[in-house]
């Protein structure tokens, strides 16, 4: 009807909606910062930061360096497979986005209710901004490590040349820049994964959102590899 407002027509959501929706927003930030910044009980993340510093001091010394580059190929191929894959779930996201009727059919097989398509949309919208936010990182994270590399090819294959461990530290700086790149889009992609459970309901997103920030701090702070890294001499 004439003068009738657009937003009357959206469907409501409950604060439990709005919870699940704020969890993850400040979720995705607060365990980001958290294993960044760690304080007196440093992350995996930041435990592997020192050791990749501690591979350039050895890239240094190393005559050949055959096992350096293969190790930077192996990098740079798992950041460029996840950012394909984040791109091909991205335009699945998008797809269900536009054509919304397989969504209803698997919801009226779990026993719910027909639901208007524009509440889907909104559900998988949150889905769809992570898997982009973490396509971008894969993305930047696979081109600092080409800078990384190359900058390690310039390094002088000569340990007592003055500027050699300079230029190694420098390629370190980058590899651990790239790694943190790469780290953030993992996050994202955990969320997403986390954000898809808002499909069944609200409360059934806010226990994925607990459970995905159980997870990411689990492994980051009170895992088996994270102890080894600790312990290591």
């Amino acid at each position: 009807m004439p003068g009738m407002d657009p937003l009357a027509s959206l469907p409501h959501l409950s604060l439990v909606d709005a919870a699940g929706l704020l969890l993850l927003l400040l979720g995705y930030w607060g365990i980001g910062w958290r294993i960044e910044h760690p304080g007196r009980r440093p992350s995996v993340t930041v435990l592997m930061a020192e050791h990749r510093r501690e591979w350039m001091r050895e890239f240094v010394q190393r005559g050949n360096r055959i096992f350096d580059a293969t190790i930077m190929g192996s990098l740079r191929q798992g950041t460029s497979f996840f950012a394909s894959t984040c791109l091909l779930a991205v335009g699945g996201v998008l797809a269900l986005i536009g054509n919304t009727e397989p969504l209803q059919g698997v919801a009226e097989g779990l026993g719910q209710g027909r639901q208007p398509a524009v509440l889907w949309q909104i559900k998988l919208l949150p889905v769809a901004l992570l898997l982009t936010h973490a396509f971008l990182k894969f993305v930047w994270a696979h081109r600092i490590f080409g800078y990384c590399s190359v900058l390690m090819a310039s390094v002088p294959n000569a340990a007592d040349d003055a500027r050699a461990l300079p230029r190694a530290m420098q390629a370190a700086e980058l590899n651990i820049r790239a790694a943190w790149n790469f780290n953030r889009g993992l996050r994202a992609m955990y969320f997403s994964l986390g954000a898809l459970a808002w499909l069944l309901g609200s409360w059934a997103l806010v226990v994925a959102m607990v459970a995905v920030l159980w997870l990411l701090w689990s492994r980051e702070f009170a895992s088996v590899p994270r102890a080894v890294l600790a312990n290591g001499v």
